[in-house]
């Protein structure tokens, strides 16, 4: 069978269809969500980041692995070989029983993507040469926690070059607007919640950093399982500086020349868990109305963003 849709669920459903004692999972990227998300099934899983060997790994990203790691029943390995398979193999008494090949690697941004990525199923007469394929691999890897682990390099010049400060006020007033940004969820316009909050794009950022927010998606009448059109942007992560790993949107529609770019990041699937997150950092209340001094007293007026790979940002808020 082929799917492309809700392959995410696929994914986290199959053993409890079949006989099975073991997941392993290659994938030329990861995301922290599905990783940490591995937790909740009742069976072993290996995990196997196949572009480490070419490309390293960010430490933001290799500290969220590492603590999924330290489950026994969890493993994480890094492959030497740069390996950009995405291979999805449950096993019994080590013998594949099932498999699953194609383009979607183990991240949000790939697994929640309907109609962009697949996966097939593979045939009995592939599991042996799949299973030699797997154990290359897996023998020219080493363990997440290795001392061994190479970090992608943090330099001061690729910081700069990289992170994008974004200021959580508007700047021809010098406040924080009462109804929008931060304090969206207290706009009478439209259908909010309280603590709901968005961090506005500006077209600044888009200029000086092209390749951080991707350009939207041309707009389709294409529809997933459920019967809703398909969004034009596609689930985010965000890492925080203190490790809380968010999912988010790219959202709304700003034209920049010819091309439309996204004009705000807002939490998925609930608008208020940004808010509720950003207020409880600044110690106040969960429907509090921000204003410019909240923030001074916090100690800090903007975040600081960067593209760790396609689809998983690191973002800094600390103080």
């Amino acid at each position: 069978m082929f799917f492309t849709n809700n392959l995410e669920e696929k994914i986290f459903n199959v053993h409890k269809y079949i006989k099975c004692d073991e997941l392993q999972i290659l994938s030329g990227y990861l995301g922290p969500t599905p990783v940490s998300r591995l937790q909740s099934i009742s069976i072993k899983t290996k995990v196997i980041y196949g572009m480490y060997g070419s490309e390293l790994i960010p430490e933001a990203l290799h500290k969220i692995l590492v603590d999924n790691h330290l489950d026994g029943r969890h493993e994480i390995l890094y492959s030497d070989i740069p390996v950009h398979s995405k291979c999805y193999v449950w096993k019994l008494e080590g013998k594949i029983v099932y498999s699953l090949i194609g383009s979607a690697n183990f991240s949000t941004s790939s697994l929640s993507a309907g109609y962009r990525e697949s996966l097939a199923e593979m045939t009995n007469d592939s599991f042996g040469e799949l299973e030699n394929y797997m154990n290359h691999i897996i023998g020219n890897s080493i363990k997440c926690n290795s001392p061994k682990v190479r970090f992608i390099p943090n330099t001061s010049e690729n910081r700069s070059s990289q992170e994008c400060s974004m200021i959580l006020y508007n700047p021809l007033n010098n406040e924080v607007p009462q109804g929008s940004g931060l304090n969206w969820g207290h706009s009478v316009k439209g259908h909010t919640n309280i603590g709901d909050s968005y961090i506005t794009i500006r077209t600044e950022h888009l200029k000086k950093y092209p390749k951080l927010f991707p350009k939207k998606q041309i707009s389709t009448n294409l529809k997933n399982q459920e019967g809703r059109s398909s969004r034009q942007s596609d689930p985010i992560e965000l890492i925080w500086d203190d490790g809380f790993v968010m999912k988010a949107l790219l959202e709304g529609t700003q034209p920049m020349g010819e091309t439309r770019y996204p004009k705000q990041i807002s939490s998925f699937p609930r608008k208020n868990i940004l808010g509720e997150y950003l207020r409880k950092r600044m110690e106040l209340p969960g429907d509090a109305l921000i204003t410019k001094k909240d923030l001074e007293s916090y100690g800090r007026s903007d975040i600081k963003i960067s593209l760790l790979k396609r689809g998983t940002y690191y973002v800094d808020f600390s103080v």
